[in-house]
């Protein structure tokens, strides 16, 4: 025999006891940590999946997800995986689910309803314990439809009516109002927008609050200045050519995301105009390339842990506790400002006129 793969022989199953005793807990306290039957201390949860790592105890998933009709899986429906934004909070909401002894299935609706709706019945048919969407758009009567087959539901990143599920939004009409202010604290005054999808509650209440700073600073509303995109890089490169080919071109442009912004700067470069020297961008979302990016983005940043972990405690709640009659929670989180290379204080010069 090759000693290098000599052992010393263990024929002992590790049990549950086994756990317990290394943990220095009660056999209940681990099948509460293994099941989530119960809430257990962060203290208590760690010491018993630490014991569990070092025996290489298993428990047995699937006969126990038979037993009790759980499964231990939650489903998680987004737009569009190709934006950055939606892979790092799936990321996000996976991690934190994991952590907590559950599997996470994500499926990318393409905003497309009827896509959506196949995958949620894949999820029922999954048997998932809990369905959490982030900006995907699924219709009243969907939703309606899973209330009734039982399925705790939480909602993030889109507006919808509070009867039907707990949600998590960011305060996007402050986001709005927060980039629009930066630029026109540099000394920009000709501040344009490149908005996302106008149907989308996400997209025009950050377009609300770039209006609400212009009004507060006494600066004109130009129509022109405001361009529609899709939320994808190749519209934000065409929003940002047709705002430089205007005849009176911004000096500054607001972007309602990141992944656009990318494309405005590309059509920024092929115009050979200098950025931020000769036109200043902020963005939306901060993703992880926006610091990589050059010049590195200046951004509103959405807080992607706590936005997590709040729809995954949301779920729990509506998960393991009798929640019937218990009032739909709304929990509005605030953005914050990046301040990167992508903006600069404008040099002054004589003003031009309209």
């Amino acid at each position: 025999m090759n000693p290098g793969f000599a052992r010393e022989p263990n024929n002992t199953a590790v049990t549950i006891q086994d756990v317990a005793d290394l943990a220095g807990v009660s056999i209940t306290t681990v099948s509460h940590v293994i099941n989530g039957t119960r809430f257990v201390s962060e203290d208590l949860t760690q010491r018993v999946l630490q014991a569990m790592d070092q025996l290489g105890y298993k428990p047995n998933l699937l006969a126990r997800g038979l037993r009790s009709g759980r499964t231990r899986t939650l489903g998680l429906v987004v737009p569009d995986m190709a934006n950055l934004f939606f892979a790092e909070i799936s990321r996000a909401i996976e991690e934190i689910a994991f952590n907590r002894g559950y599997s996470l299935i994500i499926c990318n609706s393409a905003d497309n309803p009827e896509k959506e709706k196949t995958y949620l019945g894949v999820l029922l048919a999954k048997q998932v314990e809990g369905i959490i969407f982030i900006s995907a758009g699924s219709s009243e009567d969907i939703l309606n439809e899973l209330e009734r087959c039982g399925v705790p539901l939480v909602y993030a990143d889109r507006e919808i009516p509070s009867q039907l599920a707990d949600v998590v939004l960011l305060d996007n009409e402050f986001g709005g109002y927060l980039a629009t202010n930066h630029l026109i604290q540099l000394g920009h005054r000709q501040i344009a927008c490149i908005s996302g999808p106008s149907g989308l509650t996400p997209s025009a209440d950050r377009v609300a609050g770039y209006r609400r700073a212009l009004v507060e600073a006494g600066l004109p509303v130009c129509p022109e200045y405001i361009v529609s995109g899709d939320f994808h890089y190749h519209s934000g490169e065409i929003g940002m050519l047709h705002l430089l080919d205007l005849e009176d071109p911004p000096d500054a442009v607001f972007i309602s995301n990141d992944m656009m912004a990318f494309g405005s700067i590309r059509a920024v470069r092929s115009r050979n105009l200098r950025l931020p020297e000769q036109i200043s961008i902020v963005g939306f979302d901060d993703i992880i390339l926006a610091q990589a990016s050059s010049p590195a983005l200046t951004t509103i940043a959405q807080p992607i842990q706590q936005m997590a972990e709040k729809v995954i405690e949301l779920l729990f709640m509506r998960m393991h506790s009798n929640s019937a009659g218990m009032e739909r929670q709304r929990v509005i989180l605030k953005p914050e400002l990046i301040i990167r290379d992508s903006t600069r204080a404008l040099i002054q010069q004589p003003e031009r006129t309209r």
